[in-house]
């Protein structure tokens, strides 16, 4: 079952990803590495933060147990949906009443000229953040089903709207173009709600809106789990979105460097890690809740050679044809060999960190599983703030570079704080004994 979940994610995640590269590709030969590029990428990135974070990350890991617990599984979900859809609305509408002063908050090193360029998209982009939220939560209780292949598959309906609007944007102005691909990330979201509503009703599990009175106990537990767990899971893409929010202090272009590096990186990242990550989550949880210690690290183990022998491979060949693979995916139009020579560089410095962030995730799930989600914050925390002070004491020397590697190096002080707290006598029985 293991195997079979996590090929059925990985392969997924490979098709979104595939359409995603053919996005980039042309956005790259579009737009380029310029201000147009970077305004677009800032917009996406502040509901792209959130909805890792937020509603996929930490939804997820403070909702499975709680649902895997729960006596009263349709009232507690059905309750938790609307209260968190009705906040994310209200948030959404406050992102574009100020989306200026919002816009200026993440991309601080912007010109006023620049902020109003970039601020209509902001507020745009946000949109897609309740829109992927109800993804999200259908998508946990189709998890718990073990149900993953809509999931997997659906993240390709976002990549293929915004290739479309590429394709009708290509001969427009470039700032009109921003606006076909932030309203194409709406179309986007709305495509993969359509995709969940259609499993869910073949998996029987329409009754998300029956509202019945039940135990506030659970409801709070939730929740006191969940804030924890906003926390806990943000390191990484709190890492990225500084990564942006120091760039905009460099050349024009560094943004843009670090985007396509990242989206590089988090293709191996995706589909081992996140792939193995969400099969493994529910299988877990079900095994604490039954008390199977044994069976639960038995999973663990089983995954974590795995993943560590697929993520070993994927560090020394992205390493070594670092440069070939940025040449092959965005060498084209506007994109010229000076921004392959800087964007090579980055995504050297993003993979060194792939082995520690991948295998992070899956100790990680011990915690949460185990509803151990402050002590999981508090790890996220630290490694947040090394992550802060690499990038200040690098950024002035290597720049975008620099970056990166602040980024690798906090993800070296997550794993190891994480391994810790998982229990290094454990990690000793687990493999050596």
């Amino acid at each position: 079952m293991l195997i079979k979940s996590i090929f059925t994610n990985s392969s997924g995640i490979l098709l979104s990803r595939i359409l995603g590269f053919l996005r980039d590709l042309l956005t790259a030969s579009i737009l380029g590495a310029n201000i147009y590029s970077d305004i677009f990428f800032v917009a996406f990135k502040l509901p792209n933060l959130f909805r890792r974070v937020f509603a996929e990350g930490a939804f997820t890991q403070a909702f499975m147990p709680s649902y895997a617990k729960s006596k009263y599984k349709i009232r507690f979900s059905s309750l938790i949906f609307l209260q968190l859809i009705s906040f994310l609305i209200i948030l959404s509408l406050f992102v574009t009443l100020f989306s200026s002063l919002i816009t200026k908050a993440i991309a601080f090193g912007f010109d006023k000229e620049t902020i109003d360029l970039a601020s209509p998209l902001v507020a745009i982009n946000f949109y897609y953040l309740p829109l992927i939220f109800i993804v999200t939560f259908m998508a946990a209780l189709l998890q718990y089903k073990n149900h993953f292949a809509t999931t997997a598959y659906s993240t390709a309906l976002l990549n293929l709207s915004l290739i479309a609007a590429l394709l009708i944007s290509k001969n427009l102005d470039k700032y009109e173009i921003t606006f076909y691909l932030s309203y194409a990330v709406l179309i986007g979201g709305v495509l993969q709600i359509i995709a969940h509503l259609i499993a869910i009703k073949k998996h029987n599990l329409c009754k998300i809106f029956t509202l019945k009175k039940h135990k506030k106990k659970e409801e709070n537990r939730f929740y006191k789990n969940f804030f924890a767990a906003t926390v806990g899971s943000s390191t990484a893409h709190i890492s990225a979105f500084l990564d942006t929010w120091l760039a905009s202090f460099l050349v024009t272009g560094s943004i843009s460097y670090l985007y396509y590096a990242n989206r590089v990186f988090q293709l191996p990242l995706a589909l081992f890690a996140i792939a193995t990550s969400v099969a493994l989550f529910p299988m877990i949880s079900r095994a604490i809740k039954n008390k199977n210690e044994k069976r639960a690290l038995y999973l663990m183990k089983k995954s974590s050679l795995i993943l560590f022998s697929l993520l070993s491979l994927a560090t020394l060949i992205g390493i070594v044809f670092s440069k070939e693979i940025i040449w092959l995916l965005f060498e084209r139009g506007a994109f010229d060999s000076k921004d392959t020579a800087n964007t090579s560089l980055v995504l050297t410095m993003y993979l060194i960190g792939l082995i520690p962030y991948g295998l992070a995730k899956i100790f990680s799930l011990w915690l949460y599983a185990n509803e151990m989600q402050f002590l999981a914050a508090k790890i996220s925390m630290k490694a947040l703030g090394a992550n802060i002070v690499f990038s200040l004491l690098l950024i002035s020397p290597f720049g975008a570079s620099g970056l990166a590697f602040a980024s690798t190096l906090s993800g070296f002080i997550l794993f190891f704080l994480t391994l810790k707290s998982f229990g290094f006598k454990r990690v000793k029985s687990l493999y050596f004994m």
